[in-house]
């Protein structure tokens, strides 16, 4: 899983920032425009979200997973040879229903169910490993492009994805859950999920998540523009930008020490609460550089610990029983809010007309965040599938 999930990441997310510059000089096609199709195509993966979460808890996820990484491989053939800019952004749909079906959401469920009680452990080892995707596939993807060319170099990774990612979720993948929890979704069942997702609590965590991604994906992504407003040379800028991954594996490490010291409202809420403290400082704290640097870090750490949260925030709260269903379900939103912070954080600084402007106001966003997060506890026990005196997951 680990494998798979960082070539998918690496391919179907990180390979088209690489390559925006090299496909605009060649073709004239503005980067704002292809980065919409991308937000687009994230989207699109939001809204399917719900449905893949729904399959899975009816089935087990190798099928599911291994057509989704088949849609991966004809959206970068697509992108490869696109004729014009209507296919281009048509590829990048395309690969919203890929994304929706092999990423972290569905990752998330087959190795909650896999692994239980320990699946903190095992989603941390997971959510590390793909952090470096980045890492691994943008020097390739450059690598490939200098080399053969945009088009040539995308039909080259197709082929990556391909090899890599199909045989893995076909092979070692469950093809059924075991009864136990894996039985197909009946009414009653659906029932329980609706009241679950239509309850406060439910709401509220969604709210809490949807703020604090916005928040931070907003400033953080801006982060280059923002440290130049406050003096910063661009090569400090972009160093400290790149710190933000760093600060990402921090945290996700010490996310792991969070469930057994600490109630799932209590995370929520110190999370949220060390978001909006990081962006106010970013937004209200001129200087010096060193200590925007460290805020960048901490921010950084913020957001990886988050990527767990989402993770373990509805099991932590609901059990497992319809897991799928209910991560689909509040994922979401805030999947749909990381697809457009990002140019909503650039178009609050051209209306504020400034950068240190649009992070105050996401500073209020996100301490709003820290409120609702206090409101998401439930006074339901987690329903847990128990076999031999622990829980069956699988």
């Amino acid at each position: 899983m680990c494998v798979a999930q960082t070539t998918s990441w690496g391919l179907l997310y990180y390979s088209l920032p690489v390559a925006l510059v090299p496909i605009s000089r060649d073709t004239g096609w503005s980067v704002p425009a292809m980065t919409a199709a991308f937000s687009a195509g994230l989207v699109i993966s939001a809204f399917l979200g719900v449905r893949v979460g729904r399959t899975l808890d009816r089935t087990g996820p190798r099928l599911l997973m291994s057509i989704g990484s088949v849609i991966g491989v004809v959206a970068l053939l697509l992108v490869g040879t696109a004729p014009n800019f209507a296919v281009f952004a048509g590829a990048w749909l395309i690969a919203g229903f890929a994304q929706a079906a092999v990423l972290y959401q569905p990752a998330f469920v087959v190795l909650t169910r896999w692994y239980g009680p320990n699946r903190v452990r095992a989603l941390t080892i997971l959510t590390l490993v793909a952090g470096f995707a980045s890492t691994v596939f943008a020097p390739v993807t450059a690598a490939l492009i200098d080399a053969l060319g945009w088009r040539s170099a995308y039909l080259v990774l197709a082929g990556i994805l391909a090899l890599v990612t199909i045989p893995l979720h076909w092979f070692f993948l469950n093809a059924h859950w075991t009864a136990a929890v894996g039985a197909p979704l009946h009414a009653e069942a659906l029932q329980d999920a609706r009241a679950v997702t239509r309850s406060g609590p439910f709401r509220l965590l969604q709210v809490t998540m949807a703020l604090s991604t916005l928040a931070l994906f907003a400033v953080t992504f801006n982060l280059i523009a923002l440290f130049l407003e406050r003096g910063m040379s661009y090569q400090s800028a972009a160093v400290s930008f790149g710190l933000i991954g760093v600060g990402q594996v921090i945290g996700r490490v010490a996310y792991s020490a969070l469930p057994s010291r600490t109630s799932a409202v209590t995370r929520t809420v110190v999370l949220a609460a060390a978001g909006a403290a990081c962006v106010w400082a970013l937004a209200l704290v001129p200087g010096p550089p060193e200590m925007l640097v460290v805020v960048a870090v901490a921010a950084g750490m913020v957001r990886g610990c988050n990527t767990l949260l989402m993770a373990t925030a509805v099991s932590d709260r609901w059990g497992v029983r319809n897991f799928g269903t209910l991560q689909g379900v509040f994922a979401a939103p805030v999947t749909m809010v990381g697809a457009v912070a990002p140019a909503a954080g650039s178009a609050l600084a051209f209306v504020f007309e400034g950068y240190p402007a649009m992070a105050l106001v996401m500073a209020v966003l996100a301490t709003i965040g820290v409120v609702t997060a206090s409101r998401t506890r439930t006074s339901d026990h987690p329903p847990l599938a128990v076999v031999d005196g622990q829980e069956d997951l699988r």
